[in-house]
């Protein structure tokens, strides 16, 4: 059994002459600042404003400054992969990179999006998102990393290197406190200090060190203030705390004010006007004019367009960057230009190690050679039409399997390798296939079921962002149920076959009633265009499955602290208790915990070994692979402050994914900095402090499944 490792291992040696053409930030406002002093004041509101809503081929435009060469910029989306956009891949979820806990793989993924933006003319990839997945229903938790601030922190940190490797800007999105869809333009979400810096500013931080050039603040207010006019969240967090040098763009309009926005830290309004199509800016013309009667200072133009230039020169965009090839206002305008490369192997690799195997009874997986196989449910089918630019605008329907969910965070698929067709390339000529793919004819259902040796039930679970409704599904899901009957076709089947293998693909947890009666389960998540063939390669044994939950299964959904909720005030009352961590806090027992994840072989935990010195905290364990099968592991490492701290139970501090041959062992290693993992933030200080007293340390296989246990002093 061998991990399709190609891709991963030559990410972390890549070598981009880009990369190294690039300059330091000190460098970079330099020169920006230089130009700056030589514009007019409307030059640099210019640099400041989009030019509106479908007046340019991107979905976000700013206009050229002749003066200063200075070609304006492309902003588009996704987090995924290029957005309305032909011969482009069609990405893999953010949440299947988190379920890959796979650093090298996070980073890989980073750069091919990243090399497919720049070769695409765009100078502003819109992602990655690190929102945290604080409600099981929100519509866009699948285009973030989870619900672990720790987790969400590595990969959007490890997505913004590679994307801006490449040349491109990244943008750290949505800032902040966007966890729903419902009311998400009007409503406040309200959260004390502590909270916010620990939790939902964490994954911001993060991009920030690993230099991201743009962050895009979000529609909802913060506190009751908007967050593209909170000066408490740009200005004081972002700008001062973190020391943030890149420029904050609006999301699309978000802008919600002209003067406040400006003194509160916004740099850039997308896409320019008010509203779509308005045809007036609070920037533009009215910012000159707020400028020039004293409502906004001088100063603060000089800073939106320097830090922008700024991101533009550190960033290498000034000589030989492509030219736009992207139409969005007419897609089949755009330039022709391939930018795949072989980036479907980066897809299928994530795609096989975001698989997580939640149940696996009498070994039922990984499948042998059998006779006939059953597949059964839309969901492990084609999607006739329903993916393409024309027949299902941004995914907004669910209709055969799902790879993506929906709304701006999408990309088309050039192809989709669905299920069944995977499946079956991938078996053996001598099995045979049945298949059902209406979900609603039990019947037929059961028939394949009863004349197969192994069937394959498919069912999933969609959500995507709110301007699009999907059933009764304003954006968020209305309930944490299988689609399309899903529940009633699995207990079906599983009654009528004991070899019952159910394969769920969906964007957050899901309730399983049927779990007792089916012999394995597994949780693909969305995985993109090599759907298909990735879940093959699992489930043949050709890959052995090392993808872990990036958050809570709960039994009942009752058992989550929050959901979305459709109200003008969102009290996140929970604090710092986001997902696993409030399961432990009030010992609630969950379905599948944070991080958790079968293989086909078995690993062992031992030697644990802890030495705290001066600021840095060294924490080793002995993994080893005690199995018959070559495998991959996933040793976590979380830590008990001192009671006093007032944390949670344990917090994620590290993981670290190991691959093992049958019987050979390695040595992990979690090195921890004080300053930042082992401290805790002080509202009345406003700043970090390191805890004092003793600690515990936690290595297991998941949150709850701790297999080593050590403590130190500070």
């Amino acid at each position: 059994m061998q991990l399709h490792v190609s891709v991963a291992a030559a990410a972390l040696a890549i070598f981009s002459l880009v990369d190294a053409a690039q300059l330091s930030w000190t460098d970079a406002y330099t020169k920006a600042k230089k130009d700056v002093a030589s514009l007019s004041l409307a030059q640099k509101v210019d640099v400041a404003t989009g030019i509106g809503w479908m007046n340019g081929p991107c979905v976000g435009n700013t206009p050229p400054v002749d003066k200063i060469d200075f070609p304006g910029l492309c902003l588009q989306d996704s987090p995924l992969g290029v957005r309305f956009a032909f011969n482009v891949s069609g990405g893999i979820a953010g949440l299947n990179t988190a379920s890959t806990f796979d650093k090298t793989l996070a980073l890989q993924r980073g750069h091919d999006m990243g090399v497919e933006f720049r070769e695409k003319g765009v100078n502003v990839q819109l992602g990655p998102d690190v929102n945290m997945a604080r409600v099981p229903e929100a519509g866009r938790n699948w285009e973030g990393f989870g619900e672990d601030p720790y987790l969400t922190g590595v990969m959007g940190a490890l997505t913004v290197e590679g994307i801006q490797a490449e040349g491109v800007i990244a943008t750290a999105k949505h800032y902040i406190l966007n966890e729903q869809e419902q009311q998400r333009t009007t409503s406040s979400s309200n959260i004390d200090d502590r909270s916010l810096h620990e939790v939902y500013v964490w994954p911001f931080a993060r991009a920030v060190e690993a230099g991201v050039a743009s962050i895009m603040c979000s529609y909802n207010k913060v506190n009751g203030v908007y967050a593209c006019e909170n000066d408490d969240t740009l200005n004081r967090i972002l700008k001062e705390e973190l020391g943030f040098k890149g420029f904050v763009q609006s999301d699309w309009q978000a802008t919600m004010s002209g003067v406040p926005s400006a003194l509160a830290g916004l740099d850039m309004t997308m896409p320019g006007d008010i509203t779509f199509g308005s045809g007036n800016s609070y920037f533009g013309g009215n910012l000159t004019a707020a400028v020039r009667n004293g409502s906004v200072p001088l100063s603060r133009v000089n800073d939106m367009a320097t830090r922008i230039l700024a991101s533009w020169y550190k960033l290498g965009q000034e000589t030989h960057y492509p030219s736009v090839g992207v139409n969005f206002v007419n897609y089949t305008d755009a330039p022709i230009r391939n930018v795949q490369h072989n980036h479907k192997k980066t897809i299928r690799s994530i795609g096989a190690a975001s698989v997580v195997l939640l149940k696996n009874n009498g070994n039922a997986l990984p499948l042998k050679t059998p006779k006939s196989i059953g597949i059964i449910g839309s969901d492990g089918g084609p999607s006739p039409g329903s993916y393409s630019e024309t027949a299902c605008a941004d995914h907004g329907c669910d209709a055969g399997t799902l790879a993506e969910g929906w709304g701006s965070g999408t990309a088309w698929f050039p192809y989709l390798v669905d299920p069944y067709k995977g499946i079956k390339a991938r078996a053996s000529r001598t099995t045979k296939f049945k298949t059902s793919f209406d979900d609603y004819d039990l019947e037929e259902a059961v028939a394949v079921a009863k004349a197969v040796e192994t069937p394959i039930v498919f069912a999933n679970a969609d959500s995507g962002e709110g301007y699009i409704t999907v059933g009764n599904n304003p954006g968020d899901r209305s309930n944490l149920t299988l689609w399309h009957g899903g529940d009633a076709l699995i207990e079906a089947v599983a009654d009528a076959n004991p070899n019952t293998i159910v394969v769920l693909h969906t964007v957050g947890p899901v309730l399983m009633p049927w779990l007792s009666k089916v012999k394995a389960v597994i949780n693909a998540g969305l995985p993109g265009q090599e759907s298909g063939n990735s879940l093959a390669d699992v489930l043949f044994g050709d890959v052995n499955p090392s993808g872990r939950l990036p958050y809570t299964n709960a039994k009942k959904a009752s058992d989550y602290p929050a959901h979305a909720v459709d109200a003008a005030e969102i009290d996140y009352t929970e604090g710092l208790l986001i997902g696993h961590r409030w399961f432990d806090a009030k010992n609630i027992e969950p379905l599948f915990p944070f991080g958790f994840g079968l293989s086909y072989t078995k690993f062992g935990y031992n030697a644990l070994k802890v030495k705290a010195a001066g600021s840095k905290v060294s924490i080793t364990a002995t993994i080893k692979n005690t199995g018959k099968v070559d495998g991959a592991e996933i040793p976590q490492l979380y830590i008990g402050f001192p009671k006093s701290a007032g944390e949670p139970p344990k917090v994620l501090r590290g993981f670290e994914k190991v691959f093992l041959k049958a019987g050979h062992s390695t040595k992990v290693t979690f090195d921890l900095d004080t300053a930042k993992e082992l401290s805790i933030w002080n509202s009345d200080a406003r700043k970090w402090e390191v805890v004092k007293g003793s600690f515990t340390v936690y290595v297991g296989a998941s949150s709850r499944d701790i297999r080593l246990q050590g403590t130190f002093k500070l």
